[in-house]
């Protein structure tokens, strides 16, 4: 097999890279940034932009499949910026698959583009989308989840996976927010028991591995969207601590309610806008959301259709977590 995964140099992109090295596949990466141990792996690496239909089109030219990781995250900043990459991304991917006459694309969405700021307990797949959402970057994964789904046909076979809050050792993004906040002393957790889903980064690129097998024009998962976890809903406050604890720091035990973290959300955000200030506010609405709401998911359709079944548990992946 011969693949493209675009964010290659990614957290999750480049742990997807390492595993189908190891399958034996011949990979090919597309990302901006240089990283050169992609190349010292065995992947032949493209440098671009994922908007640039010229690039993509050379990057996937030859390949059996796309795996779409990459994106623009985050919950702060320009709109334009991430419909640019997020949707006229996917579409240059979608094009690229259809140009080059390859049958199989992976797309990595998230659960964020069905989150309305309430409590999510166990939902599955059948959750609609919401009709507003708090940022950008929501409403961009959803509009390019659709379009994914939409592209869907007798010669493309497409599947979109939501993993949720994906985690592990070296992860520069949760773990690592988590760690600079709880130094600096500015994280709060909420007084509420909400129950949220995490997936460690294994268990998310087994996900992407077995989507990948089962895919093909008019199989059960063409089309179709699956949540990703691991399956095992952990009061947030206790999952944040036990990864701080994990990593030898001390557990943060200031709280602050629901009400109170969301009326914060709104005077950021209106100060920040005001000043321009672009990087991320200490707290945004759908941030004081996300921290007081339940958010887990039935990841049974994942389960019975692609046959995922988590390989590391919350537990060994903590103790990976702490290890040297």
């Amino acid at each position: 097999m011969k693949a493209l995964v675009t964010g290659g140099g990614g957290y999750l992109g480049g742990a997807l890279v390492r595993a189908l090295l190891q399958r034996g596949a011949a990979v090919v990466t597309l990302q901006r940034g240089t990283y050169p141990w992609l190349e010292r792996a065995g992947a032949r690496v493209h440098h671009g932009d994922i908007v640039h239909p010229d690039t993509v089109r050379a990057a996937s030219k030859g390949c059996d499949i796309i795996f779409h990781v990459a994106g623009k995250t985050g919950v702060w900043g320009a709109g334009a910026e991430y419909y640019r990459v997020n949707v006229a991304g996917t579409e240059a991917v979608i094009n690229a698959c259809l140009e080059n006459c390859i049958p199989r694309l992976v797309y990595t969405s998230s659960p964020s583009v069905i989150f309305s700021g309430v409590d999510a307990n166990g939902v599955d797949e059948s959750v609609p989308y919401p009709r507003h959402y708090y940022n950008d970057y929501q409403y961009s994964k959803a509009i390019a989840e659709r379009k994914i789904l939409a592209a869907n046909s007798a010669s493309l076979a497409t599947v979109a996976l939501r993993p949720h809050l994906i985690w592990g050792p070296d992860d520069p993004h949760l773990i690592a927010r988590l760690v600079q906040r709880a130094r600096s002393g500015t994280l709060r957790l909420s007084n509420r028991d909400n129950l949220v889903d995490s997936t460690y980064i294994d268990n998310a690129v087994s996900a992407h591995l077995l989507a990948a097998d089962c895919l093909a024009p008019g199989s059960a998962c063409a089309g179709r969207v699956y949540f990703i976890s691991n399956g095992e809903p952990v009061v947030l406050r206790t999952l944040i601590n036990r990864i701080l604890a994990a990593l030898k720091l001390a557990p943060v035990t200031r709280t602050i309610s629901p009400r109170s973290a969301y009326l914060a959300g709104i005077i950021f955000e209106a100060w920040y806008a005001l000043l321009g200030i672009k990087r991320e506010p200490l707290m945004t609405r759908f941030v004081a959301r996300q921290l007081s709401c339940s958010h887990w998911y039935d990841i049974s359709a994942a389960r019975r259709e692609l046959g995922y079944e988590p390989v590391v548990s919350i537990d060994a992946g903590l103790a990976r977590l702490g290890s040297p």
